[in-house]
C-alpha cells in the first residue's frame, strides 16, 4: 500500500517527514533517503498497533496553486 508524505526542512537542518492520513505518524532524517526510510518504518510500526485506524480503500491527492 502507498501512502502520501510530506517533507519540510526542519529548523535544525534535519528533513521532517509525516504521513498526513496517519495522524501523529512523524519522523525526520539527516537526508531525503534517511527520512523516507524513517518515515516507511514508522508507517510499518502505526500500522501493527491495535489502536491503527480503518485505513481508506483510495484516497485522493491534489495540488493547490497560492500566489504570495
Amino acid at each position: 500500500m502507498k501512502f502520501p508524505v510530506i517533507l519540510t526542512k526542519g529548523e535544525d537542518g534535519y528533513i521532517v517527514v509525516e504521513c498526513p492520513v496517519l495522524p501523529g505518524c512523524v519522523s525526520q532524517g539527516k537526508t531525503r533517503e534517511e527520512a523516507l526510510a524513517n518515515i516507511r518504518e514508522a508507517i510499518e510500526l502505526y500500522l501493527e498497533t491495535e489502536e491503527a485506524p480503518e485505513l481508506p480503500t483510495a484516497f485522493e491527492v491534489a495540488e493547490v496553486e497560492v500566489a504570495i
